[in-house]
């Protein structure tokens, strides 16, 4: 399960780093795909491969859902670690969620989380915790 929050930056060759704590779950080869909200997704392997299963079933006449599946999949990369625990983000994926230099990385449970910084403040500056929770109760939370 990954979980926190870390704060870190890219380096001039767009190389980030993975949080100590979110390595050993990860695994030394991984996914990374454009997210929503404007994140980067990072899936460990056997997440993808779980999540590639699920979506096999999908009827290629359900155009909403295979465009869903063309834009997740088009835009991942498989990426690993270096000798020095970092990974080359593609331009394209650092161009979309906007990253300059400032990274905040997310632990969300299945899936670790890239943001912008600035557009992770953003996102995370809510008022009130209460009406967030609210949101799990439809999942029996």
């Amino acid at each position: 399960m990954f979980l926190g929050e870390y704060r870190h930056q890219i380096d001039a060759k767009n190389r980030l780093r993975v949080p100590a704590k979110l390595k050993s779950e990860l695994g030394d080869k991984f996914v990374v795909t454009k997210g929503s909200n404007g994140c980067l997704f990072v899936f460990n392997s056997k997440t993808m491969e779980s999540l590639y299963e699920k979506l096999q079933n999908v009827p290629i006449s359900d155009i909403a859902a295979q465009r869903s599946i063309r834009m997740l999949f088009s835009s991942a990369s498989e990426v690993e670690n270096d000798e020095q625990g970092r990974f080359l983000l593609p331009q394209s994926l650092k161009a979309f969620a906007k990253i300059d230099k400032n990274v905040v990385t997310v632990g969300a449970g299945t899936r670790i989380e890239i943001w912008s910084e600035e557009i992770w403040n953003q996102y995370n500056s809510y008022d009130n915790f209460d009406e967030v929770l609210e949101g799990l109760g439809k999942f029996g939370v």
